[in-house]
């Protein structure tokens, strides 16, 4: 039976959370991991300034440090986050007509090829329908 003052935090310092917490720390200073993120977080960056000016009609920037990268559109984010849900890549809305790009830190070169073709595929897609749109 839980008295006051038995339960005092949610998180704070119970065995779970603190092996939770060993762990993480465990696998970020891990050899070689937070390089990874380094490296990783750069191509990625480079790969939505790719995007970016590919698609000028649906995106203005790329912007961010590491892995906590943006997407500024041109369009409505909310239209382009629906229209990249639709395609299978989930990114959510942010401040400034932004989409955040916040990928786990264990992420991929695969994992990054895979969200810039969606990324490109969807861009296009929202290309066609406005110039259709235009032309009716």
């Amino acid at each position: 039976m839980l008295t006051p003052g038995i339960h005092g935090s949610t998180l704070g310092g119970n065995p779970l959370a603190m092996r939770v917490a060993a762990t993480v720390l465990d696998q970020v200073l891990a050899p070689g991991f937070l390089e990874h993120v380094r490296v990783i977080g750069d191509r990625l960056h480079q790969a939505l300034d790719g995007v970016v000016a590919r698609h000028p009609a649906v995106f203005r920037a790329a912007r961010g440090v590491g892995l906590m990268l943006g997407l500024e559109c041109a369009l409505p984010n909310t239209v382009v986050a629906d229209a990249l849900r639709a395609d299978g890549l989930l990114l959510a809305g942010a401040g400034g007509n932004v989409l955040r790009v916040l990928p786990p830190l264990i992420i991929q070169d695969a994992h990054v090829q895979e969200a810039v073709a969606i990324l490109d595929r969807t861009a296009s897609r929202l290309e066609a329908e406005a110039a259709g749109q235009a032309a009716e």
